[in-house]
């Protein structure tokens, strides 16, 4: 599925947070959502997902215009993880990973034979299956998040959109996730702090600062030295690693001493 933005401005008591994005996400590419914070990453993935109606700009699945598309609709074709749901609940992990179910089925029945098949093999996907019976309150933080991903992956959407789906997850868990999003024939715009991790997994990188799309492109066209100097305020580079990978390489930058005081 292609996920298009068009002009696409949102703001917050008259402060405008995203400021006309155009964005255009190719069928099946797994594409980096990078800034600083408060550059309206998070805002920007909840109007692609229709949580949030934009000012201005049009959003498209697929080329069909969102707007006036019921919850139901869009919850058939993107499913969203946000960064921390702060949900409480006495539900088992595999009832939470059940809600995924709900956009296709009928509001008073239960979850049947596919739908169970389903849960269960999104539950394999993220390592959890051995937790399906567990309450979701003995979970720690990153069981959590891998059950929401999980979650997302059981509404078999045709878009993935993540926010910051790495926090809380340990490294190993870290690396599986962005492996199976590198790997899914599924459209993903995912949001990521971590710089070399976006620029490992990602087929292309977008970056955000002030509300505004800055740059898009391979990780070498947008991680370049002046831009990360200019939006993350770090003096970094982008090189291989040890083992051959991409990575960013990067120092807080020395502050200017300041001007003494006359006397």
């Amino acid at each position: 599925m292609r996920i298009t933005a068009e002009r696409l401005s949102w703001s917050v008591a008259g402060t405008p947070v995203v400021r006309g994005v155009d964005l255009d996400i190719a069928p099946g590419e797994t594409v980096g959502l990078l800034g600083p914070n408060g550059s309206g990453k998070s805002s920007l993935l909840r109007c692609l997902a229709g949580l949030r109606a934009p000012d201005a700009g049009t959003v498209r699945y697929d080329g069909e215009p969102v707007r006036r598309w019921s919850a139901r609709r869009i919850a058939r074709h993107v499913a969203f993880v946000e960064q921390d749901s702060g949900s409480d609940s006495d539900l088992s992990v595999a009832d939470i990973v059940g809600l995924g179910r709900t956009p296709f089925r009928d509001r008073w029945r239960g979850p049947d034979a596919a739908d169970r098949a389903v849960i269960a093999a999104a539950l394999d996907r993220v390592g959890l299956t051995a937790l399906a019976g567990r309450s979701w309150r003995a979970l720690s933080g990153g069981e959590r998040q891998r059950a929401h991903i999980a979650r997302a992956l059981a509404q078999q959407p045709y878009g993935l959109l993540l926010d910051e789906p790495t926090n809380h997850l340990d490294v190993k868990h870290q690396l599986d996730l962005l492996e199976l999003l590198a790997r899914t024939d599924q459209t993903v715009l995912v949001a990521l702090h971590d710089l070399s991790l976006a620029a490992r997994y990602c087929d292309r990188l977008v970056l955000m600062h002030h509300g505004r799309l800055v740059a898009s492109g391979t990780p070498e066209a947008v991680l370049t030295a002046e831009r990360l100097a200019e939006v993350f305020e770090v003096d970094a580079e982008l090189a291989a690693d040890a083992l051959g990978n991409r990575a960013v390489a990067y120092r807080r930058r020395a502050r200017t001493p300041a001007t003494p005081l006359p006397h």
